[in-house]
């Protein structure tokens, strides 16, 4: 399965022989550099650009492009190498961007020779930046693995490459861009999307005039500029995410394995025009044209289509919808796209409210500041008739845009209704009848609901937040002080047991969707103060063992993980996963730590970040219930910790952001309702089964 890397995130490399291929939508720069362990480049021969192409182990593109692929033999890289570091850069003096942070957000996969993916990364975050290190591969205890970086430079080439120690930084830079504008012209330009069916989605993109860089009246041809790699005639603007992502963005649902349909729900879209709101009719991405954000790693021909269970809409009327109206070859998977599709759905009717509201805004400000620099028009009726007539505008277009996005809600509210009563046990609320027709499972199911995530302008409209099984990143409770989504602050008392809380829910919907004895649960509490929200876990039987209590017991719990993952990695590097001992519990475990740093010393500590470093992929996953400034004593010890785990609130916070339209996502925990003895039910279920399989 693909690791779907976030910054700071890493994953073991099984393969010598890899491909690292790169997608940008706009023509760019790759390359590589070979540094030591200190993350130092000793001189020019070890960057491989397009000037240089190749490197003992390593072979880059030769010209800028939108895609690219990378040859890497980690088996031919000299022994005095120890980091690998991929490099992306926009061309300069050529006409195009001069930051990422007008293009989409570059996107950067690790493949093996056959193509199977073995890690991915998104790119997000990028504003002025002009280079950036994607990604690195280094060294480990002898293995090698790969890293997200994403470390961005607004200085370009020049800066990167001095920060990696390059005493020829500025010379080599100024090479590299010489040798990419000569072979500029032989660039290749993003391919158009295939189209996913009759289903793919449309973006919607900022609403512009043809007097603003806009999309011309329908019928109207518009004139083709000269020939330019970028879409645009050199030295005119290009429209900033003038193509589609070709990347897979790390959303807040966490995973998406490759071969997933396209998004499925097809009624929703988005607009391009403020005045007219009207949807995409092409799924191509042209100069000034909207951004496809239809999933860009989704199959394109099987599974096979949802059977037609709604009536034809009446000519006028939109499609009623339905659930399970997606592609899959389950009920299962048809629903988990279909809630991936709700959640593009509002994330680009949201973008564009947004981007018409924005439009409305500065065209008001232009007409108004066009009204004030004419001296004649600041005394009598003329510029009062002016400033009524710009205000008038700037409300008719906010109204229109309000209107399509009322209308679009309409539409999200009513499917939600259909398909959140339907949604099998992993995928619904704690609330959802299905619960009571609990049986324990008899294999995982593709996802979990961690939550729910909705927008400001839709506080109405509720996305189930679905995460791919098995877990591949650790998740962190914050049991912090701060602030709520509406703006209140929580008790912190009160916050700290929410915080367990939902860990426990969290912990009994893990045990619930694995078949029995194939989840563990263990639990470090080091001060006791658990007892109470532990009650479940531990009255049901359904825990490892009794919650470790003070130094020792952290000590004694953390000693078998890391031993548990020693043993595993060492079988699968040794080719023999077989080999495990006799008795060998192959369940995956979870451990949940509560109250940290208390009763951790430095020793738990490195444990702890060995668990959550290298834990998920042998099936040892972490789940913090802790505040970050109770830890601040170890300083920058614990960043990357912190960064590996997916960030979950016990209250309603807007912290989750959307790396395709820039959204902050309000995230709602998935807390039992009070006097629900669901719960209790469950795990009572579960320890049942779990005394059957003994």
């Amino acid at each position: 399965m693909t690791a779907e890397l976030v910054r700071g995130q890493n994953h073991p490399l099984s393969q010598a022989r890899l491909e690292i291929r790169v997608s940008a939508g706009k023509p760019i720069v790759a390359g590589a550099t070979l540094s030591d362990e200190h993350g130092k480049v000793h001189g020019v021969e070890w960057v491989a650009h397009p000037g240089a192409p190749t490197l003992p182990g390593l072979e880059v593109s030769r010209q800028a492009a939108a895609d690219h692929r990378l040859a890497v033999d980690l088996g031919a890289v000299p022994e005095a190498v120890h980091r690998v570091s991929v490099l992306l850069a926009l061309p300069t003096g050529v006409g195009g961007p001069v930051r990422f942070g007008g293009l989409a957000a570059p996107f950067v996969a690790v493949t093996g020779l056959d193509g199977a993916e073995v890690a991915s990364y998104t790119i997000t975050g990028l504003e002025a930046e002009s280079a950036v290190v994607a990604l690195e591969l280094y060294r480990r205890q002898g293995a090698w693995k790969v890293r997200a970086i994403g470390q961005g430079y607004a200085g370009g080439l020049a800066d990167l490459l001095a920060d990696q120690g390059l005493p020829e930084a500025r010379q080599l830079a100024t090479g590299i861009n010489d040798a990419v504008a000569q072979g500029l012209a032989r660039s290749v330009s993003a391919p158009p999307r295939t189209t996913d069916g009759d289903r793919t989605r449309q973006t919607a993109a900022p609403a512009l005039g043809p007097d603003q860089g806009g999309p011309a009246p329908q019928g109207a041809v518009p004139p083709q500029p000269p020939t330019s790699p970028y879409g645009a005639p050199p030295g005119q603007p290009t429209p900033p995410y003038g193509a589609q992502s070709p990347g897979e963005p790390a959303s807040p649902y966490g995973t998406q394995s490759p071969g997933q349909p396209a998004s499925p729900y097809g009624g929703q879209q988005g607009s391009q025009d403020p005045a007219a709101a009207q949807p995409s009719a092409s799924s191509t991405p042209t100069p000034g044209g909207p951004i496809d954000y239809s999933h860009p790693r989704r199959q394109t021909t099987a599974p096979p289509p949802p059977p037609p269970t709604a009536p034809p809409a009446q000519p006028g009327q939109p499609q009623q919808p339905v659930a399970g109206d997606a592609t899959g070859w389950s009920m299962d998977e048809r629903l988990y796209n279909q809630v991936w599709g709700m959640f593009e759905d509002l994330a680009r009717t949201a973008a564009a409210y947004r981007s018409a509201v924005d439009f409305a805004d500065s065209r008001m400000e232009k007409e108004l500041d066009q009204a004030l620099s004419d001296p004649r028009s600041r005394i009598g009726g003329q510029g009062d008739a002016a400033r009524e007539a710009a205000r008038a505008k700037h409300s008719q277009l906010v109204d229109q845009a309000q209107a399509a996005l009322d209308r679009d809600l309409a539409q999200l509210a009513a499917e939600a209704d259909v398909v959140e009563p339907a949604l099998p046990p992993a995928f619904a609320r704690w609330d959802n009848p299905v619960w009571h027709g609990y049986r324990v499972p008899m294999e995982i199911p593709m996802a979990l609901r961690l939550g729910d995530l909705h927008l400001p302008e839709a506080p109405q409209v509720s996305i189930p937040m679905l995460v791919r099984l098995p877990l591949e990143r650790g998740l962190w409770i914050d049991s912090g002080r701060g602030g709520t989504a509406d703006g209140s602050f929580a008790d912190f008392h009160e916050v700290k047991r929410l915080a367990l809380d939902t860990a426990v829910a969290i912990a009994a919907r893990l045990l619930a969707v694995y078949p029995a004895r194939e989840f563990g649960v263990h639990v470090v509490d080091p001060a006791g103060s658990g007892g109470q929200a532990l009650v479940p876990l531990v009255q049901s039987g359904v825990l490892a063992g009794p919650p470790a209590l003070g130094a020792a017991g952290v000590q004694d719990v953390l000693a078998r993980l890391t031993q548990r993952v020693d043993l595993v990695q060492m079988a699968v590097r040794g080719g023999a996963p077989d080999a495990l001992p006799p008795g060998f519990d192959t369940a995956e475990q979870l451990l949940i730590v509560n109250d940290f740093p208390h009763g951790f010393d430095d020793r738990a500590v490195t444990q702890l970040r060995y668990l959550a470093d290298e834990g998920p992929a042998v099936g040892v996953h972490l789940m913090m219930v802790a505040d970050r400034e109770e830890a601040s004593a170890y300083g920058p010890l614990l960043d990357p910790l912190w960064r590996s785990l997916l960030r979950l609130t016990p209250v309603p916070d807007d912290h989750l952001a959307d790396p395709w339209v820039g959204h902050a996502w309000t995230y709602e925990p998935p807390l039992v309702p009070p006097g629900s003895q669901v719960l209790q039910q469950v795990l009572h279920q579960v320890a049942v089964a779990r005394t059957k399989h003994t």
